[in-house]
């Protein structure tokens, strides 16, 4: 079964996501950004989600963690909950 680890910032605006998105690729860290910005209660492990297998988040973000390439910032990804920041950290067959 397919697994991936991942971690993530959700915001409320995609002007926001774009805006830290750009803080994180002119090198501030993404594991502090989320802890002072993200709405996810994850953000206390720096937006870590853990491992978790495909259909187990939903459809939108699943799609870019099944399909990105690994330690890039994807995003801004609109879900339900609003705009993600999303970096996969490991994935496996």
């Amino acid at each position: 079964m397919l697994r991936a680890s991942a971690r993530h910032i959700l915001v409320d605006t995609e002007e926001q996501c774009l805006t830290l998105k750009q803080q994180i690729e002119t090198g501030e860290d993404f594991e502090a950004i989320a802890k002072e910005h993200s709405n996810c209660p994850s953000k206390a492990q720096g937006g870590a989600l853990g491992s978790f297998g495909r259909g187990q988040m939903v459809q939108e973000f699943d799609e870019v963690v099944f399909s990105a390439d690994l330690h890039k910032v994807q995003g801004p990804v609109k879900t339900q909950f609003g705009y993600h920041l999303v970096e996969v950290t490991a994935r496996s067959e």
